[in-house]
């Protein structure tokens, strides 16, 4: 596994380590998936240090501050569509142009429940981003399918993470919780569940689908 990340290299390696403990190889690679010379030499090492791809997770997201759109800055919105949508954009054609040949692989693209509900008064630029991933995973799990490889996305609902204290809330899942039917927000762990459900042979006839792991909402 290849642990990317763009400012938390401790953070990465322990992931890293975590892989290795069980059993499996892990590398941690320093890349800003908005920038296409990143990313490729982040699939080059990779290749490398791990051999040929099997699947991409793309998970990098950014979403400014909260607060209405027309007080967000140009700064921010070519920022959210740079890492979440051209992202996953440069990312996922990097691993297409592997994964073609062998006929297999696995996508799973990061949405957000926000694709849906938009997100009002507080990113909605963001909720632009995320819809568009979803737009973006039907319509490459169509083109790919006869490729044999499988493109589906997992959409958070609230969830208790670092990016609430990033977007200038860090108390947001606690008081956010009170409109989610299970009446919590979600954990990292009940996320990465689904993302290696579709990762997995159990999803293999899986595709093109947006999986909502959101508490309800």
């Amino acid at each position: 596994m290849v642990v990317n990340y763009v400012r938390d290299a401790a953070a990465a390696e322990e992931v890293a380590d975590k892989v290795r403990a069980a059993g499996a190889r892990a590398v941690s690679v320093r890349a800003d998936t908005s920038v296409e010379a990143d990313v490729e030499r982040l699939f080059e090492v990779a290749e490398r240090e791990l051999g040929p791809l099997t699947g991409l997770v793309n998970n990098a997201a950014v979403t400014g501050p909260l607060g209405r759109f027309a007080d967000a800055g140009t700064d921010v919105l070519r920022r959210v569509v740079d890492v979440n949508l051209m992202g996953t954009l440069l990312c996922s054609r990097q691993a297409v142009r592997l994964m073609t040949p062998r006929r297999a692989g696995v996508i799973v693209n990061i949405s957000s429940g926000a694709a849906t509900l938009g997100s009002p008064g507080e990113y909605v630029h963001y909720a632009a981003t995320k819809a568009a991933v979803d737009a973006f995973t039907l319509g490459l799990a169509k083109e790919l399918g006869p490729d044999g490889i499988r493109v589906n996305a997992v959409a958070p609902g609230l969830v208790d993470t670092d990016m609430h204290a990033a977007m200038g809330a860090p108390d947001r899942p606690r008081e956010m919780a009170g409109n989610i039917p299970l009446r919590r927000a979600g954990e990292a762990e009940e996320i990465a569940a689904a993302v290696a459900w579709l990762m997995s042979p159990d999803a293999s006839y899986t595709t093109g689908t947006v999986l909502r792991v959101a508490g309800g909402r």
